[in-house]
């Protein structure tokens, strides 16, 4: 679906598809979904994939507040049953822990960038230059000082092309919650109680237990 002067619009001659057949390479897509929906064209032709991972916790309450403002999307309801919704992956892209790991596990095979958001927040610079070189590019410093400024959160919380002020309030209702809210590391913590930590930290261990992704700010 695209978003044309504030409606939506199924018209098959405005699909996506057919904007990224227009657009002359190198093409830059952006999608959520996991690695198994993937098209396989995608990797036989080795086309370059970024993927950014966030800390479980902090994802969750991020997609919960972003659950209360998209209308499009069925209402939340209250935190303490959305982290049991979050366990069993029963939101819309489905389980949190199948998609980290799909695209952890096939990093190195399908030559993936995986990023972790708590490593752009800490230092933007070095992630930025990571992606630099993923890409086999050479940019000057004035470029990635601009690339590190406008790519902060306040930058892109004041950004229409990057809050979705653009979007109608019956579909996103920034009035519940800004699209760009706090993007903050470690805010689960004001969420969270200590039981409910305890219980999501015991599940957690047992759902990665296979694999050890090196997330941070889980405690």
């Amino acid at each position: 679906m695209l978003w044309t002067n504030g409606r939506p619009s199924n018209s098959r001659e405005n699909s996506g598809l057919d904007l990224l057949n227009k657009m002359n390479p190198p093409r830059l897509i952006k999608t959520h979904l996991p690695f198994q929906l993937v098209p396989l064209g995608f990797w036989e032709n080795k086309c370059k994939a970024i993927y950014v991972a966030r800390n479980a916790k902090d994802n969750l309450v991020s997609y919960y507040y972003f659950d209360l403002m998209n209308k499009t999307q069925p209402e939340p309801g209250p935190f303490d049953g959305y982290i049991h919704k979050f366990m069993r992956g029963e939101l819309p892209w489905g389980s949190w822990y199948d998609h980290v790991k799909g695209y952890w596990v096939e990093r190195k095979e399908k030559n993936i960038l995986y990023l972790f958001y708590e490593d752009m927040k800490e230092n933007p610079r070095r992630e930025v230059e990571r992606i630099m070189r993923y890409l086999d590019l050479s940019v000057s410093d004035d470029v990635i000082n601009r690339i590190v400024e406008l790519t902060s959160f306040k930058s892109m919380k004041e950004n229409p092309m990057a809050n979705y002020s653009c979007i109608p309030s019956p579909v996103f209702d920034q009035s519940i919650s800004p699209f760009m809210r706090k993007g903050e590391v470690g805010d689960w913590k004001n969420h969270f109680t200590p039981e409910q930590s305890k219980m999501f930290d015991e599940d957690y261990e047992k759902q990665m237990k296979d694999v050890n992704i090196p997330f941070r700010s889980l405690i």
